[in-house]
């Protein structure tokens, strides 16, 4: 037997396995780095999150990357090239947290890499009828695995694809995994860049999960934080945002896209909501010369709105009984978005941190847990609905 495989083979029979997590998403602030063990699969994973750090991004790779970052038209030798600096800058990042928390590389078992997203081209977005779903996350797990020496899974959201769905939001499984309950409607509602939720319905039954993309997160108040304030890169607790008016005129143009009229579930990007889009929101409501502060304060009720749109609109009928949404990623650190929502749905708010799982952390602990299933699960059965296909996913990369 090969060695590589009988390393892998030795992993999967292990009680617990430690893996890092590695998490970049669309804010591309930095790479979250957690180092979890897990015990079993499937229904039964145990998570123990050991160390969690947030390595930040200098300006340099935020610019090198913005230079791709869901644009239609780039320099594809650029993109060559981050494919491979990406995997050793992360790389580099794994080395120096594990460093910092006196870990050796051996005493880690494996790496799940979710790369860096620069384009995701849901069919419901691009439109061409001959191409099927399509996503890119760069950040080749091969030079993760040689660099650090350690077994890396990458590239999960392919798998997603042949199988069916669109790439995202992959949240479910993990989601499904560690925080469902039985007897208690959950809600895992995810505000990064862009806004998902996972329903997990007291009667813990996989076919009756539910996850959805709602539309923007923080991506757009960051965008036009950046743009008008250049020195900062986000609306740090709404201090901007709280000094404006909701511009109903202007927030009706946000709302009118196609995509929120689109059946559930459904999946997008910074490809569909960046300053194009809200500029021309602006001029079809003749609001150009709107304050910024009106302009954030805007924004954020826009989320807010559309957040609490699709969660009302997923769980039809079911609105009557308790839910209890469980928050998570950046969105969860806006003061304003937080009340706009408590106030819009009419059920308990907790955030992910009250279920053991800082919210800041969580998207890479779900990769974490992805992996875990690619190496010793792939057991359960999410039935034949479209967007959550009973799949193991990610692309194994040996150190040797």
């Amino acid at each position: 037997m090969n060695q590589n495989i009988q390393s892998l083979y030795q992993i999967a029979q292990k009680f617990s396995r430690k893996i890092i997590g590695l998490m970049s998403g669309t804010s591309l602030d930095g790479l979250d780095v957690a180092l979890c063990e897990i015990q079993d699969s499937g229904e039964n994973t145990k998570v123990n999150l050991l160390q969690f750090d947030t390595v930040d991004y200098s300006e340099d790779i935020k610019t090198e990357i913005r230079k791709v970052f869901a644009k239609e038209t780039i320099d594809f030798r650029h993109l060559a090239l981050l494919n491979e600096w990406i995997g050793l800058l992360q790389a580099d990042m794994v080395l120096q947290c594990l460093k910092k928390w006196n870990i050796h590389t051996n005493e880690v078992d494996l790496i799940a890499s979710h790369g860096q997203t620069v384009m995701h081209a849901p069919k419901i977005l691009h439109n061409q009828e001959k191409f099927p779903n399509a996503t890119l996350q760069i950040g080749d797990g091969d030079h993760i695995a040689v660099k650090t020496g350690i077994i890396t899974i990458s590239d999960f959201r392919q798998k997603h694809i042949a199988a069916g769905g669109e790439g995202a939001p992959l949240a479910v499984y993990g989601d499904y995994f560690i925080f469902g309950k039985k007897g208690e409607n959950r809600i895992m509602l995810n505000m990064g860049g862009i806004a998902n939720f996972t329903f997990l319905p007291s009667s813990m039954n996989p076919e009756a999960v539910f996850v959805t993309d709602t539309g923007t997160g923080n991506t757009l108040i960051d965008a036009f934080t950046r743009l008008y304030f250049p020195e900062k890169s986000f609306d740090n607790n709404a201090e901007i945002a709280k000094k404006g008016t909701v511009n109903q005129q202007f927030l009706k143009a946000l709302k009118s896209n196609d995509f929120f009229k689109k059946p559930f579930p459904k999946t997008t990007g910074p490809e569909l909501f960046g300053i194009d889009y809200v500029k021309k929101a602006q001029i079809s409501s003749e609001t150009e010369n709107i304050s910024v502060n009106d302009l954030l304060a805007t924004l954020t009720r826009f989320s807010a709105e559309t957040i609490a749109e699709a969660i009302q609109n997923a769980i039809g009928n079911a609105r009557d009984e308790n839910f209890t949404i469980y928050m998570s990623g950046g969105g969860v650190h806006n003061p304003l978005l937080v009340n706009w929502l408590r106030e819009l749905l009419p059920f308990d708010f907790q955030k992910t941190d009250d279920l053991g799982i800082s919210g800041d952390a969580k998207e890479a602990v779900l990769f974490a847990i992805l992996a875990n299933e690619t190496i010793c699960g792939g057991k359960s059965d999410f039935g034949t609905r479209k967007g959550i296909p009973s799949v193991c996913m990610g692309k194994i990369s040996f150190p040797s």
